[in-house]
């Protein structure tokens, strides 16, 4: 019935355009948010990084000039033979 009578004017038109950008924008930030919330918490089957062995902790003093060649070897021979004296196999070497 009153279909041309009460029409939207020009200012009407501008914000029903500037109120769905408004919508859209709102859309999308929501789902990035969502997306960065569900990747910010690890998956219960990550495992945290495995301690590094003796032995690499050892190498990386060595390498960083914190002990000198012999008593690294001193400290490297000491690390062996508390290996096997226990009857267990030392940690991994890499």
């Amino acid at each position: 019935m009153f279909w041309y009578d009460h029409g939207m004017g020009g200012w009407g038109w501008i914000a029903m355009s500037l109120s769905m950008v408004l919508l859209v924008a709102l859309a999308v930030a929501g789902v990035v948010l969502l997306l960065r919330s569900v990747d910010r918490f690890p998956s219960s089957s990550a495992r945290p990084p495995a301690a590094p062995s003796a032995k690499q902790v050892l190498a990386d003093r060595f390498a960083r000039g914190e002990i000198d060649e012999e008593e690294y070897e001193q400290r490297l021979t000491a690390l062996r033979a508390h290996g096997q004296s226990q009857g267990r196999p030392g940690p991994r070497e890499s």
